[in-house]
């Protein structure tokens, strides 16, 4: 039961509580490299599952995995100068190589739309050529100054989508489809609540036209962007000299997206599912569905643990056994800290009246049934708990948005309520800096469906957007 006590309360100091989280649970492990990370097997197995439903989904809609330098030549980097000016406080810089200086630095990818367009311009002639769809899982490098497990890091692990096509609708089309794949999967698969929208021209990536966002508000109330899908025009395929002949034998450029997540949603998995007793993770997602717990070493309790195994097997269901010497006690409350969704219980006492207990991690609650039942009982309860856990997800989300219709009402809920604020806008980035300024929150995405009534929130003047706002991790 130590693992418990030793975890902070997440009421009394939410940045503690997630530290004590991913270590007790043993996802991440502090490296000598300052600023990364060490993945642990358990970490890493999440992130596996998760790229395993997402890859399979990028397949179904016809995109391809490549693999992309890891270096960029900082000559190449400096083509399209208005992505360089966006990530140049990030970047990290090689400039020998063994003993010996480079001729010219090489800078170590914070994203690879560089590379891919280097790449594209080669194979990329004819209208035949296109689309293309391709999709990398990698590393990338970004000098944060300040880092905490999973969602800011110096190397991060993530995936990054790059397209090329022929028309502006192909590549805008391209941009939502993705957009939807991510949000689909936040929703069914990581039982996550997000807003989905249009990022303003202020916070929109460095290079593109326009860039989308999935917001998601974490236990706290503040806002994680679990993913983002950018459509680029073709300002980068002009910049790197890309055409292509099409059907009239009449040179063109190429319309360009980008998309991406990262190990970022593991730390959104953490802050919106788990409690003071550790992870809570949604069964889809969960790498180990089922943590079975023998009790005692008897003759019948280990025949039930094998046939139980057996039957877990048969169905499909993941699982795993914990067989050691720790106490039952020990057991629950370790199996309790890694957020496995049902804990098996296989005890002597339930086992003459042929009855075994499982308990759901998301509510704790205890039940008692019939051996025989077990597999069609787990069955039946994990699509339950998925979309239990998306519910209470959600409304607990949707009970800290507010709406402020000047700004002393946007002060007062800013400086006393956690949460998202939705407010009229009038388009100016002025407005966007003075609410960053006073109280530390940015603009999330525009509101899309929603009549524009009333002033800006800030200036006063006539609005023409609705706004998220949040503060960020």
């Amino acid at each position: 039961m130590s693992e418990i006590k030793d975890i902070t309360p997440r009421d009394v100091d939410f940045a503690k509580w997630y530290t004590d989280v991913v270590t007790k649970a043993n996802l991440v492990d502090y490296s000598s490299v300052k600023g990364s990370m060490i993945i642990c097997p358990y970490g890493y197995a999440i992130w596996e599952e998760m790229q395993k439903v997402l890859d399979q989904k990028f397949k179904e809609t016809g995109h391809e995995n490549v693999q992309m330098p890891m270096f960029i030549p900082e000559s190449l980097l400096n083509v399209e100068k208005d992505h360089v000016t966006g990530f140049a406080p990030e970047v990290a810089w090689v400039t020998h190589g063994g003993k010996d200086k480079l001729d010219e630095r090489l800078c170590v990818r914070p994203t690879s739309e560089i590379l891919f367009c280097d790449y594209y311009k080669k194979i990329i002639k004819s209208y035949r050529d296109l689309p293309k769809l391709y999709n990398q899982w990698c590393t990338i490098v970004r000098w944060e100054k300040t880092t905490r497990p999973f969602l800011r890091s110096r190397e991060i692990l993530w995936q990054e989508g790059h397209t090329m096509h022929a028309t502006k609708e192909e590549a805008l089309n391209e941009t939502l489809k993705m957009l939807h794949i991510y949000e689909d999967f936040q929703r069914n698969y990581l039982a996550i609540p997000v807003i989905v929208g249009k990022k303003t021209e202020k916070e929109k990536f460095a290079g593109a036209e326009a860039s989308y966002s999935l917001e998601a508000m974490m236990y706290d109330g503040v806002a994680l962007q679990n993913g983002t899908s950018h459509y680029f025009g073709n300002g980068f395929a002009k910049a790197f000299g890309i055409e292509f002949l099409n059907k009239e034998n009449k040179l063109e450029t190429p319309y360009q997206t980008s998309w991406g997540v990262t190990t970022r949603m593991i730390g959104s998995l953490i802050m919106v599912h788990g409690d003071d007793r550790g992870l809570v993770i949604p069964p889809n997602i969960a790498p180990t569905k089922v943590i079975v717990i023998p009790i005692g070493d008897s003759l019948e309790v280990k025949e039930e643990t094998k046939s139980l195994t057996n039957a877990l097997t048969k169905a499909s269901i993941s699982y795993k056994v914990d067989d050691t010497n720790k106490t039952p006690g020990f057991k629950f409350a370790e199996a309790e800290v890694k957020g496995y969704p049902i804990r098996l219980e296989i005890g002597p006492r339930d086992l003459s009246e042929g009855m075994l207990t499982l308990v759901r991690r998301d509510t704790l609650e205890k039940i008692r049934i019939n051996k025989e039942e077990v597999i069609s009982k787990i069955e039946k309860i994990l699509p339950i708990m998925q979309q239990d856990m998306y519910n209470k997800a959600l409304k607990r989300r949707d009970s800290m948005i507010y709406e402020a219709h000047n700004y002393q009402e946007f002060t007062e809920i800013a400086q006393n309520k956690p949460g998202f604020i939705k407010a009229n806008w009038c388009g100016d980035e002025a407005c966007e800096n003075k609410i960053k300024d006073d109280f530390s929150m940015k603009s999330r995405c525009l509101i899309e469906n929603e009549e524009i009534k009333g002033n800006c929130v800030c200036c006063g003047k006539e609005a023409k957007y609705r706004l998220y706002f949040g503060r960020q991790y």
